[in-house]
């Protein structure tokens, strides 16, 4: 497996974004995340942007952290937010989410980032089932899907 840096507007990210997307859709009955997101809040120091390849260079996992300082949506200095954290479907069970998810923090920590804080819905157990595993713990409730009943939002000291 090789975890490499790229943009948010790669061509492969825009493809694992699309499939995303497409499986918000079918999990919660709307268009996706609405969550504006900018390529520029993924380039460092401020973020950045992972895709694990296999060995056929075919992106199988995806995820990115920005920083988040304190704002309006419950942030606090010193955070860094989890974004599009994403495995294709043949290459689910794994351990290609937690790979990422360690290279994501080991990442935010080296840029100073505090806190890893994410948010995520309730119709996503096995996203659930992996940040509490990984010592995700719920917090206040942040970011634009703070009203909504389903959302579910987790933090993390680095």
């Amino acid at each position: 497996m090789n975890i490499r840096q790229v943009s948010f507007d790669h061509p492969d990210a825009v493809k694992l974004n699309d499939e995303v997307q497409a499986e918000y859709h079918v999990r919660y009955g709307d268009g996706g995340d609405a969550t504006v997101l900018d390529p520029a809040d993924f380039e460092p120091p401020n973020g950045v942007y992972f895709i694990a390849y296999d060995e056929n260079d075919s992106p199988l996992a995806t995820g990115g952290w920005r920083s988040q300082d304190t704002n309006d949506e419950g942030n606090v200095d010193g955070d860094a937010e989890l974004k599009r954290m994403y495995v294709v479907q043949g290459a689910r069970g794994r351990g290609l989410a937690r790979l990422v998810l360690t290279a994501l923090e080991e990442d935010a920590r080296a840029a100073g980032r505090v806190r890893m804080v994410l948010e995520t819905g309730a119709k996503q157990p096995e996203a659930i089932a992996l940040y509490t595993s990984s010592g995700y713990e719920p917090c206040g409730k942040f970011g634009y899907y703070r009203h909504y009943e389903d959302s579910r939002c987790f933090a993390k000291a680095l």
